[in-house]
């Protein structure tokens, strides 16, 4: 391509040597071959930022069922840009000038480059499209990341001592942030995103524009240690009205959460120059100089964009307390399930099936046939239904469904919203069908079949009682014979014996129903327990297991993000 051609954009000034058209295409041919047999080493970030990184990597990936593309795309960003960044020249910094209409940065580019690349002038907006210029070869990638076409891309003024001075430096003119064409400031936020490190250039004039500040400097406030802050024109300001300024500039800075690197502390380096008469302008080289050497500002760079993401993801990770389930709260929920499915009145049934059955087994025989009699149309087998009626049915799902809710709030209670939704969301789901399934195992496991069992003293009761019964008969059959003449005279015996009989049977009926209390109890005891333990059984695989598994998504995903927010931060060239 022509020289002149690679000017001719109406935009960047046309005063070029031949010396540095020369320089551009050997850069150019350079670039078209691969960058030569020896490209930079690609950039190496060192352990604590890898495991940062990777925590990040992991953290999006264990989330992506949990929140939504929107609150992840900032964290997804910064990983694609730290990978493709990672692939690039490690020994090269990019920087880039920005600032608002008039400040001079495309005045400070061309001091700084050391020829007049960037047009500057009273026509607004002069800079339209970015301009790169490298003071070293092998930047072809990161321009090309950047998407800086090969006509603006420039080389600085033969300079022995520049050159060596900012070698590694990849210096880009930006556009105005504050230009009138909405793609010019399109262009800013893009390439912002993008570099190694910021140079804001400010004027006495527009120092404290409000777009600076709330735009930029202030959601910048992480990144203050890739930072330069530079006061220009202060030629124009007359005595003391510089060191004012820039102490105000200071204080602005402060107020935006800027911390400014004084006293070899780390932060924003805040200088005051001017590029017209050049003082200053070493000042700022030699600053850049030595940034540029420490080979730092890409990996810093990185680092501060993971925290600025793990910043914006901090409400929908960070607890307000200790999240899970409390032992209390889940025999809370155990409870209630008992309660829904009458847990305590099928253990009274058992109990009271237990006494019903011991009073048939050693009860006398004239008492059991009258309840025989009354209850010839019952069921004999000692088994009552627990399943409740149609109006307790319903009065049984409220009472499950309201368990749920309880138990629900209580696991959800201080979880960010998105993890409170899906714990709340796993205990609605595991709730459908949970009434019904509680229902059959009242039915299966309230009460066993048969009879209630029976002890080893049953038998022997029985047989006093068929005793006693026994006694009555011989009585009365003996008191009948003498009515009747077969049997000689003599009430005393026979009287003695029918009131052994009448006495005695109800005397052993009662004996028994004393004796049959414990075990009656504890058979009911052990029915409500087994239905109990049932109905715990049922609510924990359908209710608790998916909340405790939410939970426990939870907790995996807090430990990551405690990973992600760890500072420490590194670069190396490998």
């Amino acid at each position: 391509m022509d020289p002149a051609e690679a000017w001719d954009d109406g935009l960047i000034a046309r005063r070029v040597t031949e010396a540095a058209a020369a320089a551009l295409a050997a850069e150019r041919e350079t670039d078209n071959r691969g960058q030569g047999s020896n490209p930079p080493p690609p950039l190496a970030y060192d352990g604590p930022l890898r495991s940062r990184l990777d925590a990040l990597r992991e953290l999006v990936g264990l989330s992506r069922a949990r929140l939504d593309t929107v609150t992840l795309a900032e964290a997804g960003r910064v990983l694609e840009e730290a990978a493709a960044r990672r692939k690039l020249s490690g020994r090269h910094t990019v920087i880039a000038i920005a600032g608002a209409t008039g400040s001079g940065k495309s005045q400070l580019f061309n001091a700084l480059a050391g020829v007049a690349i960037s047009e500057t002038g009273v026509r607004r907006p002069t800079t339209a499209a970015p301009i790169a210029c490298s003071w070293s070869d092998g930047a072809a990638g990161l321009i090309d990341r950047l998407g800086i076409p090969g006509r603006l891309r420039r080389r600085p003024a033969h300079n022995p001592d520049n050159e060596a001075e900012l070698r590694g430096l990849v210096l880009v003119d930006l556009p105005d942030h504050d230009s009138a064409a909405l793609q010019h400031r399109e262009q800013v936020d893009r390439i912002l995103k993008l570099v190694d490190a910021v140079i804001w250039v400010v004027d006495p004039e527009k120092y404290a524009d409000a777009v600076l500040h709330e735009r930029y400097l202030r959601p910048m406030a992480g990144h203050a240690e890739i930072m330069f802050v530079v006061l220009n024109q202060v030629d124009r300001l007359p005595g003391e009205a510089a060191d004012q300024v820039l102490d105000d500039l200071r204080r602005l800075l402060d107020e935006d959460g800027i911390a400014v690197g004084e006293h070899g502390d780390p932060g924003a380096n805040v200088l005051a120059l001017s590029a017209l008469t050049g003082e200053g302008v070493g000042e700022l080289r030699e600053a850049l100089g030595q940034f540029v050497a420490e080979r730092g500002a890409a990996a810093r760079r990185v680092a501060a964009d993971v925290d600025a993401a793990a910043s914006d993801l901090r409400p929908v990770y960070a607890a307000e307390r200790r999240a899970g389930l409390s032992e209390e709260a889940r025999e809370e929920f155990a409870g209630r399930l008992a309660d829904a499915v009458g847990a305590t009145a099928a253990g009274d049934a058992a109990e009271r099936a237990w006494l019903r059955n011991a009073g048939r087994a050693c009860g006398t025989p004239w008492l059991r046939l009258w309840r025989w009699y009354q209850g010839r149309g019952d069921a004999t087998t000692g088994r009552h239904a627990v399943r409740p009626q149609a109006e307790e049915e319903i009065t049984a799902r409220q009472r499950v469904e309201q368990a749920v809710r309880t138990v629900a709030d209580r696991a959800s209670a201080g979880l960010p919203g998105p993890w409170a939704q899906a714990v709340r969301e796993a205990a609605v789901r595991g709730s459908q069908g949970l009434s019904e399934a509680l229902d059959e195992l009242a039915a299966r496991a309230g009460l066993p079949p048969g009879r209630p069992p029976r002890p080893g003293w049953w038998p022997v009761a029985v047989l006093v009682q068929a005793a006693m019964t026994l006694l009555q008969i011989v009585g009365g059959l003996w008191l009948a014979g003498q009515i009747a003449g077969v049997v000689g005279p003599n009430l005393g015996v026979p009287v003695l014996l029918m009131v052994c009989g009448i006495i005695g049977g109800p005397l052993v009926e009662w004996s028994c129903r004393m004796a049959a209390r414990g075990p009656a109890r504890r058979y009911g005891q052990e029915a409500e327990r087994r239905l109990r333990e049932a109905a715990a059984g049922c609510g924990r695989a359908r209710v608790l297991d998916p909340v405790a598994a939410e939970l426990l998504r939870y907790r995996e995903v807090r430990g990551q993000y405690s990973r992600v927010v760890r500072t420490g931060s590194g670069v190396g060239v490998s």
